[in-house]
């Protein structure tokens, strides 16, 4: 049996590990499926795709809300209690499917209402193929999203990742495979579907028959689903903030502009979506242990979280940093080759939309400690409001701009809301001390000057040659970088990890 700490640590390693792969075959993949399926039918699929996922927002933050409920029924060792929340949540989300079903269904049934003239008939006719397959698979998601938050809540972080990373494997060797047969768009989505139904099935499989998943209907308990309505009434707005922020970019370039706009600003946020998984990595894992810290309810409860939100702060700011002053260095020389010299705009969408992320990707897991003390509806209340007025700004900037203006628009709102108010509000009500975090940060800033040097001076005065001279280059890159944070960013216990973690490799 793996402990629970280990659990965490091979999570965190495994999900690496998975996201590695990933850019991997991302690299090799979407250059092939640009090319394949052209900018405009790229564009009509990621416009589908943003629409559907709005239908997500009928969750109603309940996932969200799962291991919160669970902490406190294993603490009171209430297994029939937690039977009965397990048998709530699956009426409440097959519910919830089959309204988006329906939705889904109406939705690409009038796809035509999204797109403007520049599209023809035949392009819209993908798009409804598309947005019906893409609902199938999104409420399908909903009744087994009670599954994978029950394995989540059991710690079980090796199986979670070995799965999905099978599923990053998968998915796009099948549809190279489909897109060179010249099934174009609708053959990528089908499969998705169809892989991610194999996966689901798995994973129920899973909870049944090896994690003694059981599950009651008997007397439905109305008052915890009250309490859990109410919970999450404000991470459902989190939710259609994330969708206004993250979506509506390339619905309103899709009615405003081109398809064409709509694809170079879905690369940009492709890599933009790489870069924040790399934070969410590692927070995600430190779930369970935040919610047994706050249904722990100790006096030191306040500094025990701030010691967490440090500690794995610095780790996500080591790597988001590393990733972001890469892009920088290396990015549009990488754009140009990986998508093609058609997306060079791509290039500042990512870097408009990486860099005032930077701030609450290496502080997300305050967004677990919100969730914990039940105190999140402040930052749900405060990101709808910059949502609305990234809206605004979108529109009117994308008139001028194009996809540049719209991700100008979501810079502002991320800058404001992220930057400014959440951090005033973690240190006066939160009782997280974001002083000692940013000052935890700043003593990092020595570590960074060397690599931030060298990276400016290849700017200023080299022109890359050959793939060739990129990838040494970037190697040389990643060998300065890590050696300059080691020696002058880390503490001794972050060094000490990585020292264990070598000493580990080098005895297998």
């Amino acid at each position: 049996m793996i402990s629970s700490s280990k659990q965490r640590t091979f999570g965190v390693v495994l999900q690496y590990a998975q996201m590695a792969l990933g850019i991997i075959i991302s690299l090799a993949y979407t250059p092939i499926m640009l090319r394949l399926l052209g900018k405009t039918e790229y564009g009509i699929y990621n416009l589908a795709s943003s629409i559907i996922a709005y239908l997500s927002l009928l969750s109603l933050g309940f996932g969200a809300s799962y291991i919160r409920f669970y902490s406190i029924y294993k603490r009171e060792n209430n297994q029939d209690g937690i039977k009965r929340m397990n048998g709530l949540y699956l009426l409440v989300f097959t519910v919830m499917g089959l309204v988006s079903l329906l939705g889904g269904l109406v939705l690409a049934s009038n796809a035509e209402i999204f797109y403007n003239d520049t599209y023809t008939k035949e392009e819209i006719e993908i798009a409804k193929v598309l947005m019906f397959f893409l609902t199938i698979n999104l409420a399908v998601s909903f009744p087994v999203s009670v599954f994978t938050s029950y394995i989540t809540s059991q710690e079980k972080f090796i199986f979670q990742k070995i799965i999905n990373m099978g599923k990053t494997i998968i998915s796009p060797a099948v549809n190279i495979v489909l897109l060179y047969l010249g099934y174009g768009s609708i053959g990528m989505v089908i499969s998705t579907t169809v892989i991610s139904l194999i996966v689901d099935a798995t994973n129920i499989f899973y909870c049944f028959t090896k994690l003694g998943m059981r599950v009651s209907f008997k007397s439905p308990d109305f008052h915890l689903l009250r309490d859990i309505f109410f919970f999450s009434l404000f991470i459902a707005m989190n939710q259609l903030i994330d969708q206004i922020n993250w979506q509506t970019d390339k619905v309103i370039l899709g009615k405003i502009c081109s398809g064409a706009a709509v694809a170079v600003y879905a690369v940009g946020a492709q890599i933009n979506s790489m870069f924040t998984s790399f934070s969410t990595a590692v927070s995600s894992v430190f779930a369970p242990k935040v919610n047994l810290i706050v249904s722990k309810n100790e006096e030191n409860m306040d500094e025990q979280l701030t010691t967490l939100f440090i500690k794995v702060g610095r780790i996500q700011w080591f790597i988001m940093t590393f990733v972001l002053l890469g892009f920088i260095f290396f990015g549009q020389f990488f754009i140009s080759k990986w998508a093609g010299n058609d997306y060079g705009n791509a290039y500042w969408v990512a870097l408009l939309l990486m860099a005032p992320a930077i701030i609450p990707l290496i502080q997300n897991i305050g967004i677990e400690i919100q969730r914990a003390k039940n105190k999140h509806q402040f930052r749900s209340l405060v990101y709808l409001i910059m949502a609305i007025l990234n809206v605004g700004i979108s529109i009117w900037f994308a008139m001028m701009w194009g996809e540049i203006g719209t991700a100008i628009g979501t810079t502002i709102s991320l800058l404001v809301a992220n930057g400014l108010i959440m951090n005033i509000y973690y240190q006066k009500k939160l009782g997280i001390n974001v002083i000692e975090f940013w000052k935890s940060i700043g003593k990092t800033v020595p570590g960074m000057i060397i690599p931030i040097a060298c990276g400016v001076c290849l700017m200023l005065f080299y022109k890359f040659n050959s793939l060739v001279d990129f990838i040494l280059l970037a190697l040389a890159y990643t060998v300065i970088y890590a050696i300059s944070v080691y020696f002058l960013g880390m503490n001794k216990e972050e060094k000490d990890m990585i020292d264990g973690l070598f000493k580990k490799f080098l005895r297998r």
